[in-house]
């Protein structure tokens, strides 16, 4: 196309921004991979644009969207189920739903092949999807297979009137062994895929009280305020207590082989929300599988 005359004299970057509907950072990576002429010549993306002259873009074909695939889940139990939700207690190495780079099991596709129909807006691969646990935590999560369900809960997710309850076997024994840990989470600094607590980083609130204790570690039982990424392991991990078997946020890695723990000891004990569809109150819980069992057993008979 030729370039509009109110591109004229624009940066390529910012003209194509403009024009294409693309963030400056994308238009300088097609620039950066000949994507881009003018007049027939490679163009750079701090070159100028004159009006007229002849613009050639070349865009990368669009990814496929994600496909569900109905995949029984093993291990994974229905706790409830009505018209307007379904609440699974999720084994350890399972995704809440497809994503790239991700080829195990979801919950997404463990509901396809139970029968369970879910229809509600947003992208197709995560359907009903309003809250995610990690796949290296176990415990309750709910679903909404209807559209009223789906957009009253999302909201209630925000507004943060879901009564989210985990219990985590910690190192050591916190003092205060009940509290409140009040520090803002963000991304760490040398590992895209690892947190951190940070002067610049989200508000994040968790409470805890202690449950059990034992000789090397604490039961607690955890209330979260926010729903930061890792924010339990993240915490703890900051006040020298990290999830027992945590080895990616510091845990000792000789009680986690003596425990058994192949993972983080932590479970997503219980969900409690008002129904969608009659406000009623409903609380779902789930009991601990049967590793986490033992790390416990374990430490009892210490």
């Amino acid at each position: 196309m030729p370039v509009p005359d109110g591109l004229d004299g624009m940066r390529v970057d910012a003209g194509l921004s403009r024009l294409l509907g693309l963030s400056r950072t994308a238009v300088a990576a097609l620039c950066d991979e000949g994507a881009v002429a003018l007049d027939g010549g490679p163009a750079g993306k701090s070159d100028r644009l004159p009006s007229g002259s002849w613009l050639e873009v070349q865009l990368p074909e669009p990814p496929r969207p994600l496909t569900v695939e109905a995949e029984p889940v093993e291990g994974m139990e229905i706790l409830y189920a009505d018209d307007d939700i379904v609440a699974v207690d999720k084994p350890v190495g399972v995704a809440a739903h497809a994503s790239v780079g991700w080829t195990g099991p979801t919950v997404v596709g463990g509901l396809a092949a139970a029968g369970f129909r879910i229809s509600t807006s947003g992208a197709h691969e995560r359907q009903g999807i309003v809250h995610r646990l990690d796949v290296g935590t176990s415990g309750v999560m709910v679903v909404a297979t209807s559209e009223r369900a789906y957009t009253v809960l999302k909201r209630a997710f925000k507004e943060r009137t879901i009564d989210k309850r985990y219990h985590a076997l910690v190192q050591g024994h916190p003092d205060p062994s009940s509290g409140t840990i009040d520090a803002p989470i963000g991304r760490h600094r040398s590992s895209d895929w690892k947190f951190t607590v940070t002067a610049d980083g989200k508000p994040s609130v968790t409470h805890y009280d202690t449950v059990e204790a034992f000789q090397a570690a604490s039961l607690l039982d955890i209330h979260l305020e926010t729903g930061r990424t890792h924010q339990i392991r993240v915490h703890f991990s900051a006040l020298r207590h990290p999830c027992c078997g945590d080895l990616t946020y510091g845990a000792d890695p000789r009680l986690a082989e003596r425990l058994g723990l192949q993972r983080q000891w932590l479970h997503a004990r219980s969900l409690g929300f008002a129904h969608p569809a009659d406000g009623r109150w409903i609380e779902i819980t789930s009991d601990y599988p049967a590793d986490l069992e033992h790390a416990l057993d374990v430490l009892r008979n210490v």
